[in-house]
């Protein structure tokens, strides 16, 4: 072959080998930072589907992706109020009231459940808080702000914990909600059926994405507002505030560590998924007023849904008919019982039913998200469909926990509370003790690149030594540690406290040990 042909041979082959390589570039794009094929396959067309419904709908494809300072727009004030009024949304509710009544079944006097109620919601309340600042300064979703102590490889536990607890909160909503349902029925309404109708409302609502769930949650919660006032209006005449606690000594000690743990959890388990709402904020948003409304928007709706609990369950000791009711019936038949006339309280019923959908859309919404962050091939599939998976999930588990409410409610709220805690202390120490409280010190591009994140291995060690920690210190029906058997006949939940000091006491130095050896 001649010099001539063996160049344009070689000039033929190059061409070709080009044309291979555009095709295969023209076939693949990023998607949550992931490169996919474009395919005619089965995840291929679902992402078509997804980015069809997104033009039509808004319904937020590529939800995990972080939000870029440039591709946000200014949110006026009055949209800035979704800051408290979406927590406002999801925690004036019936979950919130039935948790309320916990306090007189661990023995405590009205005043006593009031005062834990009020410090313990606060306390919980600003942990989550202080999560949602991270939103609107990284552009990143909770669990991917979490990589940034815990790393690519220990940060799955978290987003696997965090889907659970989504879920399960989602499962007390649907039961509560479910209840009042069957109550509005006069019982001709299975709670299962009750359920299943919660469940899909709020799947409808959840699927479309961020911005109906802030438009939605900004007005919702003035209807229960409303509703608790009418709760105090009715029934504070008949609130029992002069009965003591029946117990004394360290039996009362234990019944008020039982209880703030289980309010402190209820408060604090939203820490996990807080900054998911306030990424399409400007980037120069006061941190500051990110914390207070957040805390607060937080901690005033649930105290008022729990306070109303205390005081009706306090008022079941002058009321036996409601006490009958109660115990008999469920909450959705005492509400019934306790508002008058009739009509009028079917009417607070039927309303009522719809705050369960409050809780259960950001559930529904957040728990999708830590679905898609837990693996990159997970991400690969719309957020669409990990929210329906959700919804199968929530359904099972509300199903399977519909008859015995306060025993999931004490059991679920307290564990929710334990691993918070250690959340909360190691990206606390982290943000403030490694990287100095300053943003500049984040790779924020790094995000999705466990090349570049930190390995996580003294977050690890610290949360799992935080784990042995509420173990031990932890009261549950079905299991209390040898810590919290010290506490009273029935035990103290110290599990949040042990596990607040276990924490700190070794990620400090096991994270600077990282450090060391790492780099990174």
């Amino acid at each position: 072959m001649s010099d001539d042909a063996e160049i344009g041979q070689a000039k033929s082959d190059a061409s070709a080998l080009d044309g291979k390589e555009i095709r295969s570039i023209s076939t693949n794009e990023l998607y949550n930072n992931v490169h996919v094929t474009k395919d005619n396959g089965f995840l291929s067309k679902l992402r078509k589907v997804e980015a069809k419904l997104d033009a039509k709908l808004g319904i937020e494809s590529q939800a995990i992706d972080r939000k870029l300072p440039e591709d946000r727009r200014p949110v006026p004030w009055h949209q800035q109020l979704s800051m408290a009024l979406l927590w406002a949304s999801s925690t004036l509710n019936t979950s919130c009231f039935a948790t309320g009544f916990l306090g007189h079944e661990l023995g405590l006097s009205l005043k006593q459940s009031i005062v834990i109620t009020i410090f313990a919601s606060l306390l919980g309340g600003a942990v989550t808080g202080f999560s949602a600042t991270f939103g609107a300064v990284t552009g990143l979703r909770q669990i991917s702000v979490s990589r940034y102590s815990f790393g690519w490889w220990p940060n799955k536990i978290i987003a696997a914990l965090n889907t659970i607890v989504q879920i399960g909160w989602a499962a007390v909503s649907c039961i509560t909600g479910g209840l009042a349902l069957t109550a509005v029925a006069d019982g001709h309404l299975s709670l299962v059926v009750g359920i299943i109708i919660i469940a899909i409302v709020a799947l409808l609502i959840s699927f479309i994405g961020l911005r109906a769930i802030l438009v939605y949650e900004r007005y919702a919660w003035v209807i229960y507002f409303v509703i608790f006032m009418i709760f105090f209006g009715e029934t504070g005449r008949y609130a029992d505030n002069a009965t003591p606690s029946s117990l004394s000594g360290a039996d009362l000690s234990g019944s008020v560590l039982s209880l703030l743990a289980i309010v402190y959890g209820s408060s604090a388990s939203w820490c996990t998924m807080a900054s998911d709402y306030y990424v399409h904020y400007p980037v120069d948003v006061s941190r500051v007023k990110v914390f207070f409304m957040t805390t607060f928007g937080i901690t005033i709706p649930t105290c008022i849904g729990m306070l109303a609990g205390c005081v009706v369950s306090s008022a079941l000791n002058n009321r036996p008919d409601w006490a009958s009711s109660y115990e008999d019936d469920g909450i959705g038949f005492l509400i019934q019982d306790m508002l008058y006339p009739r009509g009028f309280a079917k009417l607070i019923l039927t309303l009522l039913v719809l705050s369960g959908i409050n809780v259960n859309v950001i559930s529904l919404y957040s728990a999708a998200i830590s679905c898609q962050q837990f693996a990159r091939p997970l991400s690969r599939i719309p957020r669409f469909i990990w929210t329906f998976l959700c919804f199968v999930v929530i359904l099972a588990v509300a199903l399977g926990g519909r008859e015995q409410l306060n025993t999931y409610l004490q059991n679920f709220l307290s564990l929710l509370g334990y691993w918070c805690t250690s959340y909360f202390v190691i990206t606390f120490l982290e943000h403030y003790v490694f990287r100095k409280g300053n943003f500049k010190n984040y790779d924020l591009d790094a995000w999705n690149d466990p090349e570049r994140l930190p390995i996580g291995l003294g977050a690890l060690a610290a949360f799992l030594l935080g784990v042995v920690a509420w173990v031990m210190g932890m009261v549950e029906t079905w299991y209390v540690g040898p810590l919290g058997k010290l506490i009273g006949s029935s035990g103290g939940d110290v599990a949040n406290e042990f596990a607040f000091v276990v924490t700190l006491i070794v990620y400090l130095p096991a994270r600077f040990l990282e450090l060391k050896v790492t780099g990174r």
